[in-house]
């Protein structure tokens, strides 16, 4: 993912609401959202070229997202996908601080990430980029590609947006939020990070949502999980041509 926006334990409705853009080179192959065939416990995309995924949740409530950290002195040459970091929790039993505490001794072999690891008990962010984990407060968060609640302006533009939606309805329609991971609206030269790349890339990558002939925002997720652990997954399918076409699915289920 390349942003991700949610609410946590913040909403008379939901314990959680995250909303997220997934951005990608386009001719990476993908798998949608859906139960894995050699793990039906696990409800998620894939990444077909690596084997791992982006961000996923399993019947018995354990969920996780991450987003890469940009900044190029943060690449490692043959590092492992950090799509395998999503995967291996989600297959495992681990909580999710326990789960930091083993990848913990690993992480510096990986490419920059940024970790959000959740149960119905705990939710904790992990950066490899950073000493320590965080735990995740009641509130309105925003995640994409440097620390949690970095400023970006994709950062705190999605979450004016996101927090209006929430504080307007009990019952929100799904509708607003896709609008909302949907705008193209380019930040201004001087709002934009530095981030080691060039100011072309800056550009590009500087809206909510990206679209680029080789890069773009390829799917977006909405994952809701009711106070009576009822959980609603749904994902967009950005249509090539057109993004503002899509195909969306929705997956429930009730948490064991």
């Amino acid at each position: 993912m390349c942003l991700i926006l949610f609410s946590y334990k913040n909403h008379p409705t939901f314990d959680l609401v995250m909303a997220a853009n997934r951005d990608e080179f386009r001719d990476r192959p993908t798998e949608k959202l859906g139960y894995w065939d050699d793990a039906p416990s696990v409800l998620a995309g894939r990444d077909l070229q690596n084997g791992g995924t982006w961000m996923g949740i399993t019947r018995d409530g354990r969920f996780a997202a991450i987003t890469n950290f940009r900044n190029l002195s943060t690449i490692k040459e043959d590092s492992p996908s950090r799509g395998y970091l999503v995967k291996d929790y989600l297959l495992g039993n681990d909580s999710p601080l326990d789960y930091i505490e083993k990848i913990n001794t690993v992480a510096s072999t990986y490419s920059g990430f940024n970790l959000l690891l959740g149960d119905m008990k705990n939710f904790y962010y992990f950066s490899n980029c950073k000493k320590g984990h965080e735990e995740i407060t009641p509130g309105f968060h925003g995640l994409s590609n440097n620390f949690l609640n970095t400023p970006w302006p994709k950062v705190e533009k999605g979450k004016k947006g996101f927090k209006k939606i929430l504080l307007n309805s009990l019952q929100p329609e799904i509708k607003p939020f896709f609008i909302l991971l949907s705008n193209p609206s380019q930040p201004e030269d001087g709002e934009l990070p530095r981030t080691g790349v060039s100011l072309e890339w800056e550009r590009m990558l500087g809206p909510i949502f990206i679209n680029n002939s080789f890069y773009g925002t390829l799917s977006q997720s909405l994952l809701f999980i009711t106070k009576d652990r009822h959980v609603i997954f749904y994902e967009r399918t950005i249509h090539r041509d057109n993004y503002k076409k899509g195909s969306v699915q929705k997956h429930s289920f009730k948490i064991e």
